[in-house]
């Protein structure tokens, strides 16, 4: 999702082929040549490819000119890549009780475990800290982290998951954003 936003950010052309996860077509050639990670996203810009999301936003951001993806400062600019490392590398209850099918396609009726529950009031404590009172943004001003973690907060609001209700009123107006909205109007194929 915050490739696709990145790419609409920068206002770049780009054409998306989606790759079948579950056939595990990522480890099939092409692909597997294309991505020496095999893993999605995978950028490929003038024959160089990269995948991960953030690294992708990173070259996306250093390379073309427009919206700067990340805040200029750069304590707020280490701070959104450790928030965007964070999301990705922590939070695995939250991830595998709310997958990102809760998002885009359905509800799930099982509550959260006790050990979801813990890394959701952890999610809650870093978005507050990191929030300042009066910004609808994470530094500010809108940067890609912000989609990172709207998405995180977005697994447990769409599933009528308690969230503090500032968090809920971030999320709610980061999903409002015209790229974003792009990303969650997609037409998605049935599961």
């Amino acid at each position: 999702m915050s490739a696709f936003v990145a790419l609409h950010e920068k206002c770049l052309a780009f054409e998306m082929s989606t790759i079948d996860l579950e056939a595990k077509a990522n480890y099939a050639a092409p692909f597997a040549t294309t991505s020496i990670t095999r893993r999605v996203p995978t950028l490929v810009h003038n024959g160089f490819s990269l995948s991960e999301s953030s690294a992708i936003s990173e070259y996306l951001d250093e390379v073309f000119p427009g919206v700067s993806l990340y805040p200029k400062d750069p304590q707020s600019r280490a701070r959104a890549r450790q928030v965007q490392a964070w999301l990705r590398s922590d939070l695995l209850p939250i991830r595998q009780e709310r997958s990102t099918e809760v998002v885009f396609y359905r509800q799930t009726s099982s509550p959260l475990s006790a050990e979801a529950r813990g890394s959701a009031d952890k999610l809650f404590s870093a978005a507050e800290s990191l929030l300042s009172e009066k910004s609808e943004n994470l530094f500010g001003q809108w940067c890609i982290a912000d989609v990172d973690l709207a998405l995180m907060l977005n697994r447990l609001i769409l599933n009528g998951d308690q969230v503090p209700e500032r968090l809920a009123v971030y999320a709610t107006h980061q999903w409002q954003r015209p790229s974003i909205k792009l990303w969650v109007n997609q037409r998605r194929p049935p599961l």
